[in-house]
C-alpha cells in the first residue's frame, strides 16, 4: 500500500527541512542564465535546477504554465523534470491551479494524479472557486493513489481578497469556508494516525494576520518568500499556532542564484536553515 502524501511529506520535511523550491523557467530567468527562450533553454534550465535541488529540498514545484508555453516539447520537458526529481528523492508538487467541473475535472485528475499518466506528480494545486465539491474528482483520484492536493485559500495577489475575503450569510469568509472543507477532508487521515493530512492549502506568506483558523490538519504551502516581499520571520505572524505545518515556497529567491548548481544549493539551504531556526525559536517560546 502506497504511503499517503501527508506521511511522505512529513518525513521529507523532517529529513530535508520544511521548504519548497519552485521551478519557474520564465523568460527573464532564462535570459539571466544565458539561455535562449526555447525548448532547449527550458530543458537546460529545468534539469539544472533538478540536479541542484532535487536531493536537497523536500518539495520541488514546477510551474506548468512556463512549460506549456513551449508547446508539446515543453510538456515533454515537464514530464522529464517530474521523473528526474522523484528519482533523486524529492516530492513533486505540480503547480497547475486547475479548477473545473465534472468530466473535465476528472480529466485533469487523470492527467496529474493518476500514476498511469507521465504528468502524475506527488501533489497538485487546484482552485476551489467553482465550489469546493467541484474538486471532488481530483481529491478522490489523488487520495486513491496516495497523492496530495493543495487548495488555493488565501493567495497573495492583490485581486484575491475581493473573492476570498467576501463574507457569506453565515458570517464566515469564503476563504474560511474553504479552510473548513479542507479540515474536514483531513479528519479521517488524522484519525487513522497520519501525522499530516494529504489535503493542504495555499496561503500566501504576504497575507499578514488574516484572522483565519489555518489549522486544517494538512500542509500549508506559503509562497511569497523573497522576491514577492515576505520574509521567513513573517511566517510566524501569518500562521501563528499552525507554524509547524508550514512549507515556505520560493522560486526567484533561489533560482536567481543560478546557473551554478552549488550556488542554487546554498540559496536553498539558507532558507531551510532560517525556517528551522524560526521553528526552534517558536517552539522555545510556546
Amino acid at each position: 500500500m502506497t504511503q499517503t502524501f501527508g506521511r511522505r511529506l512529513h518525513a521529507a520535511m523532517g529529513e530535508r527541512g520544511p521548504f519548497c523550491a519552485g521551478v519557474d523557467p520564465h523568460p527573464g530567468l532564462l535570459a539571466a542564465w544565458g539561455l535562449d527562450d526555447d525548448a532547449a533553454g527550458l530543458e537546460r534550465f529545468s534539469r539544472t535546477a533538478v540536479e541542484a535541488l532535487g536531493d536537497t529540498v523536500a518539495l520541488l514545484k514546477p510551474q506548468s504554465a512556463f512549460f506549456e508555453r513551449h508547446g508539446s516539447r515543453g510538456v515533454a520537458v515537464l514530464e522529464r523534470v517530474i521523473a528526474d526529481a522523484r528519482a533523486v528523492g524529492a516530492l513533486v508538487l505540480l503547480d497547475v491551479k486547475r479548477g473545473d467541473i465534472g468530466s473535465t475535472m476528472q480529466a485533469y485528475a487523470d492527467a496529474y494524479c493518476d500514476p498511469a499518466s507521465p504528468l502524475c506528480a506527488d501533489a497538485v494545486t487546484v482552485s476551489p472557486y467553482l465550489g469546493f465539491e467541484s474538486l471532488r474528482p481530483v481529491l478522490d483520484t489523488a487520495l486513491a493513489h496516495g497523492n496530495g492536493v493543495f487548495v488555493l485559500a488565501l493567495t497573495s495577489n492583490p485581486e484575491g481578497p475581493e473573492v476570498q475575503h467576501a463574507v457569506r450569510p453565515d458570517g464566515r469568509t469564503v476563504a474560511g469556508t474553504m479552510l473548513g472543507h479542507v479540515r474536514a477532508a483531513n479528519a479521517a487521515a488524522l484519525a487513522d494516525g497520519d501525522p499530516l493530512g494529504s489535503v493542504g492549502v495555499v496561503v500566501g506568506a504576504t497575507t499578514g494576520g488574516n484572522g483565519e483558523d489555518l489549522a486544517v490538519g494538512g500542509p500549508l504551502l506559503a509562497p511569497g518568500i523573497g522576491a514577492q516581499g515576505a520574509t521567513v520571520e513573517d511566517l510566524a505572524t501569518v500562521f501563528g499556532p499552525a507554524l509547524a505545518q508550514v512549507v515556505p515556497s520560493a522560486s526567484r529567491e533561489v533560482l536567481g542564484a543560478g546557473p551554478d548548481p552549488e550556488a542554487l544549493r546554498r540559496a536553498a539551504r539558507r532558507t531551510i536553515d532560517d525556517v528551522r531556526d524560526l521553528l526552534i525559536r517558536a517552539s522555545a517560546g510556546a
